[in-house]
């Protein structure tokens, strides 16, 4: 003989309410975050940043490179932002001057070209911020160097520097032939 129970036990009713995972779901607001270290494409130590909850819950405080920018943080941290936004403002400072400095400058080369002005080798990225630190004296990373096309022609081109949050500020190359 089989013992049945009188009610099946899978049948256990529930409360009303909200699914779980709704109640556990973070906000959708912005945080302010201190960051403790250098994040490329986000901000370098000490900066206060404002970022999407998602990104602070799941990848800045989990790894412990910021912190929620409560009032008792920014009191600890006070000395260490000031000195962040005194940087910042002389990072801007140089970034304005050599914007004025570019604006002015025109870039020479001489390379080797065929009958029909054509190079052998184009004039590229990396060849652009070195004329830049030789003949201006600006130090440019070759990754904020853009050339809209390849230059392999003699004559008068344009290439785009990006400084910092400036933006692009367009400087003239004049590429000769040598004889």
């Amino acid at each position: 003989m089989q013992y049945l129970p009188s009610k099946p036990h899978w049948k256990v009713k529930l409360t009303p309410g909200p699914p779980i995972h709704r109640l556990f779901r973070p906000s959708k607001r912005p945080m302010e975050i201190l960051l403790l270290e250098d994040i490329p494409g986000v901000g370098k130590r000490n900066d206060i940043i404002v970022v999407k909850s998602g990104f602070a819950l799941n990848n800045l405080l989990p790894r412990r490179r910021g912190l929620v920018a409560t009032p008792a943080v920014r009191k600890r941290y006070a000395d260490q932002i000031k000195r962040r936004a005194e940087e910042k403002h002389n990072e801007s400072e140089l970034q304005k001057s050599a914007a004025g400095v570019l604006a002015d400058a025109v870039l020479t080369f001489t390379r080797k070209a065929t009958k029909n002005n054509k190079l052998y080798a184009a004039v590229t990225a990396k060849d652009i911020a070195e004329a830049l630190s030789e003949q201006v004296s600006v130090e440019v990373p070759e990754a904020d160097v853009i050339v809209a096309e390849e230059i392999k022609s003699v004559g008068s081109h344009v290439a785009q520097v990006k400084l910092g949050e400036e933006g692009l500020c367009e400087v003239r190359l004049e590429v000769s032939a040598e004889e």
